[in-house]
């Protein structure tokens, strides 16, 4: 991305009178241009803006440049629990009123002064599962309301929450943008687009094949920055700028020598370099897989990508705001433990994601797509998703023997905490919704 690059283009929009009857083939066209843009609708996020000032702003939302689908994930950070942290530390025989708030595990301490806060830890949720955020007047977490009635506390750990957020743009159903500044902002309700109402861009989507042939799909943010079909990616062509729409893009294949080759819709090629679009200072590529969560691979593993209409939607019904995690756990002493599972003594939503990577690629699964964790080594598990992928995950303290714990709040009302070289497994209740 240059950084005299402006917003958005707005294509035009051509009205066609319902008396004139078209060749049979344009019918078929101009019919699939509509599903295309009443599904890009359906995809988009859409909110109601409230800002500090009492105006009111209504339409599709584009957040922190990057997420603008219900499928993106909202980052931030979230305190421990304290009371379960406390539960825990009695299960482990910790005299709190010695040590005060704290818990040694697997040689990892979690501490806070008895008066003070407790620890912050790294969290995320798709913004489908949101029905209301408050911004703080001061340096407080921002409040978040769930579809499931609960409420959230999320902090900023990126640029998604609080100053540092890049952009935050209100498309109105006239196509009429209005940017505001974390600080403008009181509150966000969101809600599904009307059914009248097209986005003039539609969520970047297609498949990313990386350097070891696996193939990703999903809604794509390209070097962190473009996320909508109106997007330009930049570079340069035998010494000219070039400035190309996604919307004109049909795959971007990464040269070794550098640069990228972009094959146009239309057949036409071209080789780009020169920017960070295209060589070795792009920021990396984020997949929001609707079935499995968020992906992010470095630029020097993508192959190619290609661009392409999305084969489903994945509207805001689609989310449902969370439920507390249950499960069935086997221990390696070969007993079954079933109730309500705390995953690292810190995730127990189907919102929250499970955390690691492999072969430089990271991934935050959200655990409402796992139905199967098993333990493998010390180093890493297997996670099986209930679309029946398989992924080998490591590298993290959800995956990892540094893993805090796997807590059972038992249906009896009993509490087990597991150490990692305890834990065999877990078969999650329930499904995807």
């Amino acid at each position: 991305m240059r950084a005299r690059r402006g917003w958005p283009r707005v294509g035009f929009v051509v009205c066609v009178a319902s008396s004139i009857a078209l060749p049979e083939g344009l019918q078929g066209q101009v019919a699939r241009a509509g599903q295309a843009a009443q599904q890009g609708a359906e995809d988009r996020i859409w909110g109601v803006v409230t800002t500090t000032q009492g105006r009111r702003h209504e339409g599709f939302l584009r957040w922190d440049l990057n997420e603008a689908a219900w499928a993106d994930v909202l980052h931030g950070s979230k305190a421990a629990d304290p009371e379960l942290q406390d539960r825990i530390a009695e299960t482990l025989g910790e005299d709190l009123a010695v040590r005060g708030r704290s818990v040694e595990y697997l040689g990892v301490r979690i501490s806070w002064e008895r008066d003070g806060e407790p620890p912050m830890s790294q969290s995320g949720i798709p913004f489908g599962h949101l029905l209301w955020l408050e911004v703080p007047t001061e340096d407080e977490p921002a409040r978040l309301g769930l579809k499931s009635g609960e409420e959230l506390l999320l902090s900023g750990r990126s640029s998604d929450l609080g100053p540092g957020l890049r952009a935050f743009v209100v498309e109105d159903p006239r196509g009429d943008r209005t940017e505001l500044g974390w600080r403008d902002v009181a509150r966000v309700d969101f809600r599904p687009a009307p059914a009248t109402a097209a986005p003039s861009a539609r969520r970047l989507y297609g498949t990313i094949e990386d350097r070891w042939g696996d193939r990703w799909t999903g809604f794509v943010s390209w070097d962190l920055d473009e996320a909508l079909t109106s997007d330009i990616l930049d570079g340069e062509e035998d010494g000219r700028d070039r400035d190309v729409p996604f919307a004109d893009i049909r795959q971007v294949d990464r040269r070794v020598e550098g640069g990228a080759r972009v094959t146009l819709v239309d057949g036409r090629e071209m080789v780009l370099e020169g920017t960070n679009d295209v060589d070795d200072g792009h920021r990396g590529i984020h997949v929001s897989d609707p079935h499995l969560g968020q992906i992010a691979l470095e630029w020097g593993d993508v192959r190619s990508v290609r661009f392409a209409v999305p084969t489903e939607s994945a509207p805001y019904h689609l989310f449902d705001g969370g439920t507390r995690l249950r499960g069935t756990v086997s221990t390696e002493g070969g007993e079954t433990l079933v109730g309500r599972v705390i995953w690292d003594a810190d995730e127990s939503w189907t919102w929250e994601s499970l955390d690691g990577s492999r072969r430089g690629r990271s991934f935050e699964v959200e655990f409402r797509h796992i139905a199967r964790i098993e333990r493998r080594s010390s180093r890493g598990v297997e996670v099986t998703l209930r679309d029946g992928r398989t992924l080998d995950l490591r590298d993290s303290t959800d995956v990892d023997e540094s893993n805090r714990g796997i807590v059972i709040e038992l249906d009896d009302g009993g509490l087990r905490v597991l150490e990692w070289d305890e834990f065999e497994s877990v078969d999650f209740a329930g499904g995807a919704r």
